[in-house]
């Protein structure tokens, strides 16, 4: 089904105005901007600095009844608050509530990833006859970039308000070389809460040498609320017929397999704990879904409808659009209890999961795969919607 640039949850809005209504019991979370209902300009505040003395911002966005909180590091999505069906407003991202926790050891929570999202089978590809050698960060592979990618710098923020949304533009020069990438890479990164609280990506790269390039963003979501502890029950509908199958450090096999009668069909809704433990190969594997799933409309210019999550209790629905042709589904299978929340409580397996948008995981070794290659004159495009609701 076809989303438009502006898929709309008017819901969300209306909710925002009974959460202000009823004050700090169901809107504290909001305490320190204007209405959650609101388009307000960005504003800025100091959340750390690096060892050197970089310092590190928190910008907050108000729009449509949604709130997003962004860090300059890492392009990272520190909060994003949705109302529920009563007009409850909770974080429903993971992450910290400190730089330090940040940098010590995050699996990820809300970065903007690159050069590469997902894994590149031996830390190696070639491009144009030319070997390429890259951080091996993952059982032998790079993932997300190598242990210093996209996720670890700080970006260039500049805020904008325009047509009732709110938003950033977040750009950075990646220089030939870096983790072992070719070309100097020019990315800008834009994040924006439309007027009716959607919360839009849109990715821009350009090289002056032929490189790889996949782009996305790791947000853990828990639609009941950040801490609130497993998203098993939620339920997911995803308009894919097909996923990657992978061997057993993750890696794609090259095949395109049929989702039916496995695990990984979500064409009809379905919780994402349904399936989780059954005794199937891939499942093991993963410890639960780390996998790409491929849609069914594969590459499109504009955003489109793939998929649908529901969380029971508090009615909060979320809506993806994208022109990506897949997406990484992962249930949260590595988080231990280690890691502490802004909430204050503890994330164990499975308290959020992922649907990272996406082309394949290493797609610059799998000539079947859609090409992740960019060449000079070339423009990289991506945009990825999330939309929101309370039913």
């Amino acid at each position: 089904m076809s989303t438009s640039r502006r898929t709309v949850i008017s819901a969300a809005a209306a909710a925002g105005l009974v959460a202000a209504a009823l004050g700090p019991g169901a809107g504290a979370a909001h305490a320190d901007g204007g209405g959650p209902g609101d388009p307000s300009p960005p504003r800025r505040k100091r959340f750390g600095e690096l060892a050197d003395g970089t310092e590190v911002d928190i910008w907050t966005l108000s729009a449509g009844g949604t709130r997003l909180k962004v860090l300059s590091y890492g392009g990272i999505v520190q909060s994003l608050e949705v109302p529920d069906r009563k007009g409850r407003y909770a974080n429903i991202s993971l992450g910290f509530g400190d730089l330090a926790s940040y940098m010590a050891g995050s699996p990820f929570f809300g970065a903007l990833i690159g050069r590469f999202g997902n894994r590149i089978a031996d830390g190696a590809f070639t491009l144009d006859g030319q070997a390429y050698e890259l951080p091996r960060n993952d059982n032998g592979h790079t993932l997300h970039g190598g242990d210093q990618g996209f996720d670890k710098r700080v970006w260039r923020v500049e805020p904008f308000t325009r047509g009732g949304a709110s938003g950033l533009v977040l750009s950075r020069t990646s220089p030939d070389g870096e983790m072992g990438f070719p070309g100097t890479l020019q990315v800008r990164v834009e994040y924006t809460l439309g007027p009716d609280g959607e919360f839009r990506i849109d990715y821009e790269a350009t090289t002056d040498r032929p490189t790889v390039v996949n782009l996305t963003n790791h947000t853990y979501f828990n639609l009941a609320g950040e801490g609130s502890g497993s998203v098993l029950d939620h339920t997911l509908e995803l308009a894919a017929s097909r996923f990657t199958p992978v061997g057993e450090t993750l890696i794609p096999t090259g095949e395109l397999a049929k989702v039916a009668d496995t695990p990984f069909d979500f064409r009809r809704p379905k919780p994402l704990g349904l399936d989780i433990r059954e005794a199937h190969g891939q499942i093991r594997y993963g410890r639960g879904y780390d996998h790409n799933l491929v849609f069914d409309k594969g590459i499109t210019a504009e955003p489109e409808h793939v998929a649908t999550v529901t969380e029971p209790v508090s009615g909060r629905v979320m809506r993806v659009a994208t022109t990506e042709p897949g997406v990484q589904l992962y249930t949260g299978n590595f988080l231990d209890g280690t890691l502490t929340g802004t909430s204050g409580r503890i994330y164990r397996q499975s308290d959020g999961f992922c649907l990272e948008t996406q082309h394949f995981p290493d797609s610059p070794n799998q000539p079947a795969f859609p090409t992740t290659v960019l060449r000079p004159g070339q423009t990289y495009r991506s945009t990825t919607v999330h939309s929101f609701a309370a039913e």
